[in-house]
């Protein structure tokens, strides 16, 4: 299941990128999902890939629901004498310290829609749900062993990719339905999924390139799930434009992502900071292990 392990990683960089607001990460996963020069019929299926992008398979609250423009700001100013840039170096280190986090959203990643719906912590810990390519997967860590369960579209197109041949992929899809994949680290094919939920390693870009976060400005007040945020904006040529809400509320953390514009858009709400992630286990004969998927027989 190379293939959409690697995306749920790329999926989880994008949203990091996002976080630190630098280019380069963006970049270097579109560079692994594709070593070609975009041609014009590649654009144009990313552009239709974007129009078409839905909402995660667990779906979080509408983000249209959860931030309002135009709030008042908290007085007095927990910001106030801080530059954009010095607000954003607080919400970086903010953001780095915590224990767990909710992020839930929606990336577009190497041309490909993505929704992502996941709680982390750092104890290599989480629990959450992605959807992409028309089709949805639930996916659960704990200790050393992932947990992924997904609907035939995700396991058939996760299988076609990596060009198995028809009757396999068929015999597999059967053995799946209705059950969890059982990964435990280290076996063959699973490397992708190491930094999935790795809560350090989603953020250890955050604050690395500090030029990357020089040039910002500070918008209008609003408000991400009824917390005030203060809102920094970086605009680049080409019509890209990142805007972050700081939490103006106890600890600065970044609470929103939006990035508009360029290739790789993106809009992620950022919660649950420092709260309990449960991991529940599934059932032993819910699962199958994916070493005996070759043998045809459950876990």
């Amino acid at each position: 299941m190379a293939s959409h392990s690697t995306r749920l990683r790329a999926a989880t960089v994008v949203v990091t990128a996002l976080i630190a607001g630098a280019a380069a990460p963006v970049t270097s996963v579109a560079s692994a999902q594709s070593a070609q020069t975009e041609t014009p019929a590649q654009a144009q299926a990313q552009a239709q890939a974007q129009a078409q992008f839905q909402a995660p398979a667990t779906a979080p609250e509408p983000l249209t629901a959860v931030v309002r423009a135009a709030a008042p700001s908290p007085s007095p100013d927990p910001f106030k004498g801080l530059s954009a840039d010095q607000i954003a170096d607080k919400a970086v280190k903010a953001t780095r310290s915590a224990t767990s986090l909710r992020m839930a959203g929606r990336v577009v990643t190497g041309g490909q829609p993505m929704a992502v719906d996941f709680s982390v912590n750092d104890h290599n810990e989480c629990t959450g749900a992605i959807k992409l390519e028309g089709g949805a997967a639930e996916l659960r860590q704990t200790g050393k062993v992932t947990y992924m369960k997904g609907d035939e579209k995700f396991w058939r197109a996760s299988m076609t990719s990596q060009g198995l041949p028809a009757p396999q992929i068929e015999a597999t899809i059967e053995l799946l339905k209705g059950r969890w994949l059982k990964i435990t680290q280290g076996q063959a094919g699973t490397g992708d999924l190491g930094g999935v939920c790795d809560l350090k390693s989603l953020l250890a870009d955050i604050g690395k390139d500090k030029a990357e976060r020089r040039g910002l400005t500070r918008g209008p007040d609003a408000e991400v799930k009824g917390t005030p945020v203060a809102t920094l904006v970086k605009k680049k040529p080409g019509g890209e434009t990142t805007t972050v809400s700081v939490s103006e509320r106890g600890k600065p953390y970044i609470l929103r992502m939006l990035k508009t514009g360029g290739g790789e858009p993106g809009d992620v709400v950022l919660s649950d900071y420092d709260k309990p992630v449960k991991v529940v286990v599934p059932p032993a004969d819910e699962t199958v292990d994916l070493s005996k998927l070759d043998q045809g027989t459950s876990a």
